[in-house]
C-alpha cells in the first residue's frame, strides 16, 4: 500500500495548519518532504512531517 503522510505548514502567514499527502504509486527512497510545497502558500522550508 502506498504511504500516506500528514504534513504541517509552519509559516506564520499561512492559514493551512495540516494536510495529508497520499501517494498513488511507489515513491523512490530519496524522495522526501523537501520536494513538496504547501498547497496554500507555496512554501517549501516551512513543511514538517507529523510523526505519530
Amino acid at each position: 500500500m502506498p504511504p500516506t503522510e500528514e504534513i504541517v505548514c509552519t509559516a506564520e502567514d499561512c492559514f493551512l495548519d495540516i494536510f495529508e499527502n497520499h501517494y498513488t504509486y511507489d515513491v523512490p527512497d530519496e524522495f522526501g518532504i523537501s520536494e513538496l510545497s504547501c498547497p496554500v502558500c507555496g512554501g517549501t522550508d516551512c513543511l514538517e512531517r507529523v510523526e505519530l
